[in-house]
């Protein structure tokens, strides 16, 4: 059977089929051949490498560890074992102060020898040591951190001038693009991996994040190590991964260039950060809260609190919409915490902000958020006491304010509002998160002071067709406002 099943297909491969399938098969190879070139996939990584790793330094640094003085941690308090532990530790010498070493990376970005790396890899380091590529050791003294961001910047002072490397641009770079880590994995020496960038605008647990995901290795010990683009210029520094055995696994994430640059020339100008100040609390703008404010789209910041600061000076006020700051269109919360960070302290900048359903532009001189964040706000005196009263209304059971609700509730001194003795369960004032001592200052951004104004806020905006309202709510002092359906009470 086998020779007539060949026998006939053969049979059917006539010149023109035959002619017909050889086409195809160029077509294919000339398509593949087409998206490899696509891709940009290099033959070899070897050149650039070989370029670029004098720059890449092995980080040592030594802390001075203090002794324990008991057997801490070893066994329960008051075993029988404690006085067997506490003796051998003694004759072990564990209450002399220690020597502990770490390991980590970092790369040259001057001849005259100033070095990036991560904050935690020399955090707390007595002395900090330099091996370079070529075998030599320096010492560096530190020159400023930032622990925001987790970069370091170091010196070191060689005789002869240094082999660097540049930073590129960040945000050029795409989803898919080649990239290559270089750095000092697991105390092995000078190592390069490779991968591509995996995504963009990771954000991790700070306030200023912008991280590269990549797939590139990335191991302890490649802490403060550059992750290069195939042009051989800096686009992110590495600095964590996410692993459950603390292994690579292919999801590691660099601190993108264009936030350290910034940082690197204000630690070397000043020796610190320095950034903006707008002086606002601030929350995204949800698809509900646009609804209740009438919006078009859930984009900008909605401003919750405006204290003692830059914006209030400029006439801010809690229920604005931040559209535009400095002339850049504001997404979201976390895209404007990072611009206004990195705009000059001083600099005064133009701030467009929807309220009341009209543009306004309002313009504003920062001031410097470290200084913000260490000062202690002050105390003002207490206004009488209000006639409490209870009302159920969406949900929540109210009563205004009274001075002693606002000493145990932590509302700042002055404030007006309806407290929440009580929240239905079933409601959605409980599903948005709204519990018994919250309170609700503001609704239908206007004061309420009693449940009878808030009915009155409730009314309005039913008879101007909307279907939520919104409730600025403080707790612990903290202000978010929070829309709610008016399909309920």
């Amino acid at each position: 059977m086998k020779p007539q099943v060949i026998a006939r297909t053969r049979e059917n491969v006539t010149p023109l089929r035959v002619f017909w399938l050889a086409t195809l098969s160029m077509v294919l190879i000339l398509s593949q051949s087409l998206m490899a070139a696509a891709r940009g996939a290099p033959e070899s990584f070897a050149d650039l490498a070989e370029r670029i790793s004098p720059a890449v330094v092995n980080i040592t640094t030594s802390t001075t560890v203090a002794g324990r003085t008991g057997p801490q941690g070893i066994v329960p308090e008051g075993s029988p074992f404690e006085d067997f532990f506490r003796e051998f530790q003694d004759r072990n010498g564990d209450q002399t102060p220690r020597k502990s070493s770490a390991l980590g990376s970092g790369f040259v970005i001057s001849e005259d020898g100033f070095i990036v790396t991560n904050n935690h890899v020399i955090d707390g380091a007595d002395e900090i040591e330099i091996e370079f590529f070529e075998g030599f050791t320096l010492p560096a003294t530190l020159v400023g951190t930032d622990p925001n961001t987790d970069i370091a910047l170091l010196k070191v002072e060689a005789d002869n001038a240094l082999k660097f490397v540049s930073f590129g641009d960040s945000d050029i770079a795409r989803v898919g693009d080649w990239v290559m880590a270089m750095g000092n994995p697991l105390g092995q020496g000078f190592s390069v991996s490779a991968g591509i960038v995996s995504a963009r605008n990771r954000a991790l647990s700070g306030t200023y994040d912008d991280y590269i995901q990549t797939d590139a290795a990335i191991n302890r010990g490649n802490s403060g190590g550059p992750l290069f683009n195939m042009n051989g210029d800096v686009i992110g520094v590495n600095t964590a991964i996410l692993s459950p055995n603390g292994g690579s696994i292919g999801i590691g994430f660099s601190m993108a260039s264009n936030v350290v640059t910034k940082v690197v020339d204000q630690l070397k100008e000043y020796g610190e950060t320095r950034r903006g100040w707008l002086g606002v609390r601030i929350q995204d703008v949800t698809d509900d809260v646009a609804e209740a404010l009438a919006l078009a789209e859930a984009t900008g910041a909605l401003v919750s609190d405006v204290p003692d600061g830059p914006a209030k000076d400029g006439g801010m006020k809690a229920g604005d919409v931040i559209l535009s700051f400095d002339g850049t269109d504001v997404e979201d919360t976390r895209q404007l915490v990072r611009t206004v960070a990195n705009t000059p302290v001083g600099k005064t900048v133009r701030v467009v902000v929807n309220r009341d359903g009209k543009t306004e532009t309002l313009k504003i001189t920062l001031g410097r958020r470290e200084e913000a964040e260490s000062a202690i706000p002050a105390s003002a005196d207490a206004p009488e006491a209000a006639e409490p009263q209870a009302l159920d209304a969406l949900g929540l059971t109210l009563a205004p304010l009274t001075e002693e609700m606002r000493t145990e509730l932590q509302v700042p001194t002055g404030t007006d509002g309806l407290a929440v003795t009580a929240v239905d369960e079933a409601s959605q004032a409980f599903e948005k998160g709204l519990r018994a001592g919250d309170v609700i200052t503001e609704a239908g951004q206007s004061t309420v002071r009693t449940v009878a104004e808030l009915q009155d806020r409730i009314d309005e905006a039913k008879s101007e067709g909307r279907k939520s309202i919104l409730l600025l709510v403080r707790r612990a002092g903290d202000p978010r406002f929070v829309a709610l359906g008016l399909d309920e009470g």
